[in-house]
């Protein structure tokens, strides 16, 4: 059975006719400071004038905007004429093939539904023309832009059962199965304090994710230290340090064996060391920035020295991980001490200057509010984080599971990438309030003699070893243009590549499957803006481990016969891979602040 819009003694239509009128006031609400053509005709429904638009504006972005009125005008003119179309169709309009929230055969058959998601749109691209019209500072505009766009997606006639047909129709095939599995759904998620992304059943760390065989050589109150069964008989004589970001667990580098870039190293014969790092709880309430670079990463750093008997290790850092081994690097060169002997940056921010939409979130006041909050010490809950990256993406990170796992009671399938997407990490507060006054909102970093970590006063040009600087060309995290402007500040010569696709999907780009492309250019030619350098760019298809692989080869010494045993006599196995810290999850983690007590 299913719902004919004609009908009018269908239910489903009058609860999606009330839904829709409740809807629709809403909108025209919103739009009611629109203002009016000269003398008051073929007004937008509501009224008012650029003034009452500026207050609706204000309130989503919590910002003082002021309002064009040529440009207010234009766009009132141009939504006249497409809602003039939109009434001219009325039930014989179409639904956006094009937008997949809407795509569905169901829409096109509730000529109901099919208005309401044309009529949306029509809002939507209204709204949206309205905020990039603000005249303001650009970070003002900024965040009006974002306010607006979380508004719309938010109010998507998708993401309300009485809207949603495809959600209806699916009721009704299921004779409500999957409206009460919906339920069901939302009870879970609710206990769980975060929207289901994947089956978590279907994933356990050590047993099908990170899974890449080797043992814990080393362990302090921050870290664990896990080196890797060599899989080649020789081995280069320089070990290798990846340093993971420590706002997420280290396995996005070791989810399968088909993807895991922790494994292609390996392969490569490299005698490869990762950091994982420890789910801050009670016992680093107090943890600082400085803590975190020397007595992790630095350590790290002379640990798989003194293990791979070598002068010098060559070291990556991914996303944070970068910025802290960027650091690290920076306050070793400031103490005269050459440990490393080339270093990977992968989407890492050095320079602060570009930092998309995560700008939106960083002011004075937020930051003195932060650093009030963790004055005294605390702990950082992960999910706070994780909830931010997602409404960065809504609709693919937020939506897409409300409406899948609610309206039509679905259970989303096993998906690695979403399961360590879910599995997240706590942070100190006095690091993350730190890291957020100095790097994101004063950009001290890259700033010589500007800022003291360890003691040492930083100068990025004192980094004079080899750099291979990548950086996603989609990243909404680590823009392109912030990635890029690493090569501006280091004293080494420097390779830049680029990737496509985004954050995570531009990184993990298995060499194996021939997925995508990258771009090179000129060696050490850096012009001072990432579109010239773009502009001049060399596409390769395929994945950069490709580039990386001989690059990092020529760094990495000669070949040696790889090591029969883990670890040396200071540094024995301490337990198997993937080890203890991994396994604690935020809440195990948040639950010790109670207790106060560890988690591991």
């Amino acid at each position: 059975m299913t719902a004919n819009p004609r009908d009018g003694q269908n239910p489903w239509l009058q609860w999606s006719q009330q839904a829709l009128q409740q809807w629709t006031q809403a909108v025209q609400t919103t739009l009611q400071g629109v203002p009016q053509p000269a003398g008051g005709a073929g007004a937008v429904p509501g009224s008012g004038d650029a003034a009452g638009l500026s207050q609706v504006l204000q309130r989503l972005s919590g910002q003082p905007v002021q309002l064009d009125p040529r440009a207010w005008l234009e766009i009132q003119q141009d939504y006249l004429r497409e809602l003039g179309e939109l009434w001219r169709q009325g039930l014989q309009v179409q639904p956006p093939r094009d937008d997949r929230r809407f795509a569905a055969d169901a829409w096109a058959r509730n000529p109901v539904a099919a208005y309401s998601a044309a009529w949306y749109l029509l809002n939507a691209r209204t709204l949206m023309r309205m905020a990039d019209a603000v005249q303001a500072d650009p970070k003002t505009r900024a965040r009006v832009r974002f306010a607006v766009q979380q508004w719309i997606d938010a109010s998507a006639p998708s993401n309300f059962l009485a809207l949603n047909a495809e959600a209806q129709q699916k009721a009704l095939e299921t004779q409500g199965e999957s409206i009460a599995k919906g339920v069901q759904n939302l009870l879970h998620d609710m206990k769980q304090g975060f929207v289901s992304m994947t089956d978590h059943s279907a994933f356990e760390v050590g047993r099908n994710v990170a899974t890449t065989e080797g043992q814990v050589v080393f362990e302090n109150e921050l870290f664990q230290l896990i080196e890797y069964k060599p899989l080649t008989p020789k081995v280069h004589e320089r070990p290798f340090l990846v340093v993971p970001p420590c706002i997420n667990k280290y396995y996005i580098l070791d989810l399968q064996p088909d993807n895991s870039f922790l494994r292609y190293a390996v392969e490569q014969g490299h005698r490869t060391f990762v950091m994982s790092w420890r789910n801050p709880d009670a016992e680093l309430a107090q943890a600082t920035w400085d803590d975190y670079i020397e007595n992790a990463v630095i350590r790290a750093i002379d640990v798989v020295r003194e293990i791979g008997k070598a002068d010098t290790v060559n070291a990556l850092g991914f996303c944070v991980g970068g910025t802290m081994l960027g650091t690290a690097l920076a306050v070793l060169a400031a103490r005269g001490e050459r440990k490393v002997e080339s270093v990977t940056f992968l989407t890492t921010l050095l320079d602060f200057t570009d930092t998309g939409v995560l700008d939106v979130f960083i002011d004075e006041a937020f930051v003195q509010l932060r650093e009030l909050q963790f004055a005294n010490g605390g702990i950082l809950p992960g999910r706070e984080l994780a909830t931010t990256f997602s409404f960065l993406r809504p609709n693919d990170l937020v939506w897409n599971y409300v409406v899948g796992n609610y309206l039509k009671g679905e259970t989303p399938p096993p998906f690695d990438l979403l399961y360590w997407n879910s599995d997240s990490t706590n942070l100190p507060g006095r690091y993350y309030a730190w890291y957020l006054r100095h790097l994101y909102l004063q950009n001290e970093l890259c700033q010589p003699g500007t800022l003291t970590v360890c003691g040492e006063r930083i100068d990025l040009g004192a980094i004079d070893i080899p750099a291979y600087v990548y950086g996603s060309r989609e990243d909404h995290i680590v823009p392109i243009g912030g990635a890029y402007a690493t090569t501006q500040h280091l004293g080494g010569p420097v390779r830049f590549v680029m990737g496509a696709s985004g954050h995570i999907a531009g990184v993990i780009n298995p060499a194996a499957k021939g997925k995508r492309s990258y771009w090179t250019g000129a060696p050490n030619h850096f012009p001072p803006a990432v579109d010239d350098w773009i502009d001049a760019a060399t596409e390769h298809k395929g994945s950069w481990w490709t580039d990386w692989a001989p690059w990092l080869a020529a760094h990495a010494g000669p070949q040696v016969a790889a090591p029969r045993s883990y670890g040396n006599r200071r540094h024995k196995p301490i337990e198997p891979a993937p080890g203890r810290y991994v396994r604690v999850s935020a809440q195990e983690a948040l639950a010790t602040l109670a207790a106060g007590g560890r988690s591991v």
